[in-house]
């Protein structure tokens, strides 16, 4: 089969839903999304502006993303008595490679992956910064 780039915003939004679909049935991740998203049909859309603004910085979009994924990432470790580990950010980021492979091949697709390469380092390292210890 041949792959397609990443294209459009139904690019993105077909990337962001395969992806939380595994997440949500991820044995270990599971848990923290399910327990905390109670939209999904909307975190999915924020999700889908969020990687279109990332990936597609040049273009004019119809929607930003204004959202801070840092505070929302650490209001979700204090909620879980601060358990997010390594372990979650690197099935987090497996689940994402393997994902993007799947549906699509190119320039963009490696952009996502390197772009969710960073956003795993800064978040993980912001995180366990937040706690103080």
């Amino acid at each position: 089969m041949n792959k397609k780039d990443i294209e459009t915003r139904d690019d993105v939004f077909l990337l962001v839903s395969s992806f939380y679909n595994k997440v949500r049935k991820d044995k270990v991740l599971a848990p923290f999304f399910n327990e905390t998203i109670k939209d999904w049909d909307a975190h999915l859309e924020r999700l889908t502006t969020f990687w279109e603004s990332s990936l597609f910085m040049t273009r004019k979009l119809k929607e930003k993303y204004l959202g801070n994924p840092l505070e929302a990432h650490i209001k979700v470790d204090k909620e879980n008595k601060h358990r997010i580990s390594e372990t979650h950010f690197g099935l987090w980021m497996n689940l994402w490679f393997e994902t993007v492979d799947e549906l699509f091949e190119g320039d963009y697709a490696e952009n996502a992956k390197r772009r969710a390469r960073k956003m795993s380092t800064f978040l993980y390292l912001k995180i366990f910064e937040a706690r103080g210890v």
